[in-house]
């Protein structure tokens, strides 16, 4: 592995020489592509660095341990120094193996979350709106921004289905995990007997694409103009501007009509549209890897039920990687970064593991 990232370092020092050229200096879109692939290789390379440094500590201390201690402080200030440089050395490993792991390369996009009531009818939607809420707030918490792109209400204020997008940095790779069927336990508000309902909520995480980014052919497309609707079929506008886009090969269906121009509704479904057909085809991909090495934080596909919402009992529980905790207020109230912190660390704990075998 330290022969792998010394030559990493290597080529780090070669990208430094180049970016001094003056003949590269002067040239804008040169210097802009080297600086990139500089910043992509800094954090392994500081960290390999570290180790170097930390490993000359230990060397030194080493050689003063090995002579016959004179002064027995000295000595047990030099055993106190090589046992804390081995530490570190130890720690900066194991950063430089998840470093070495191969990124993800959505990891810095936007993502598109669709939410959509399952089983439990009206209470579903009541859930699918509470979840809406979590993730809005989430977003705020690290200063993204949250977008409406389609959203289809109940009378009671629920949410039967809603794709909205969040925009931030590192958005997709903080939100990937949430993909699945969430579960929640409680006594609905219209429940006379007391008795605990359970209802599912649908929640797909993708990330934004371009047209650029997924090849489509537009005799594949069907595209369908409608007048807009709220809740309990009132009209929003008397024009037709709602947008209706078929993907005639897959058969999948999208719709925008949040937007008064028909404009803007069009880009809309088509990023919404061009997302769906790309992670449907990163999840054929993966399929054929999933007999190999199944992740611990499960596959993300829509069917598998990840989490449970236990109001009764203040309880939040990923079934994925076993985590329960009992702070549903807070979670809810858009507070998930431990619960995000522990899936991606059980992630790359897996991914790590595969690598080593």
């Amino acid at each position: 592995m330290l022969e792998k990232i010394k030559q990493i370092a290597e080529k780090y020092s070669e990208l430094e020489g180049k970016m001094a050229d003056p003949a590269v200096f002067g040239d804008p879109a040169a210097l802009m592509k080297l600086a990139k692939e500089q910043k992509e290789l800094a954090p392994i390379v500081e960290a390999y660095r570290a180790y170097m440094t930390e490993e000359a500590r230990a060397r030194e201390a080493q050689a003063i341990l090995n002579e016959k201690p004179d002064d027995p402080e000295f000595h047990a200030l030099a055993q106190e120094e090589y046992g804390t440089a081995r530490a570190e050395m130890e720690r900066l490993t194991g950063e430089m193996k998840l470093l070495l792991l191969p990124k993800d390369p959505n990891d810095e996009r936007n993502v598109i979350v669709e939410i959509r009531g399952g089983a439990g009818g009206e209470e579903a939607a009541l859930f699918g709106q509470v979840l809406f809420r979590m993730y809005s707030m989430y977003a705020e918490r690290r200063r993204w921004k949250t977008e409406t792109l389609h959203i289809n209400e109940t009378e009671l204020g629920g949410i039967k289905e809603i794709s909205f997008l969040i925009q931030g940095s590192g958005a997709y790779s903080r939100l990937k995990f949430e993909s699945g069927v969430h579960r929640v336990q409680r006594v609905p508000e219209t429940e006379t007997s007391g008795r605990i309902h359970t209802s599912t909520v649908t929640v797909a995480v993708l990330p934004e694409m371009e047209e650029v980014d997924f090849a489509l052919n537009p005799a594949d497309l069907q595209i369908d103009t409608f007048r807009s609707s709220g809740a309990g079929g009132q009209h929003v506008n008397k024009t037709e501007s709602a947008i209706r886009i078929t993907h005639l090969p897959t058969g999948t269906v999208v719709e925008c009509q949040d937007e008064r121009s028909q404009h803007k509704n069009r880009d809309r479904a088509m990023k919404i549209l061009v997302s769906r057909l790309y992670e449907e085809e990163r999840r054929k991909q993966e399929a054929e890897y999933a007999a190999e090495r199944k992740s611990q934080v499960g596959t993300g596909d829509r069917s598998e039920r990840i989490r449970t919402y236990n109001y009764p009992q203040g309880r939040i529980t990923d079934h994925r990687i076993g985590l329960t905790l009992y702070k549903i207020e807070q979670i809810l109230n858009g507070d998930l970064d431990e619960v995000i912190d522990a899936l991606i660390t059980a992630d790359q704990a897996a991914k790590l593991q595969g690598v080593e075998k």
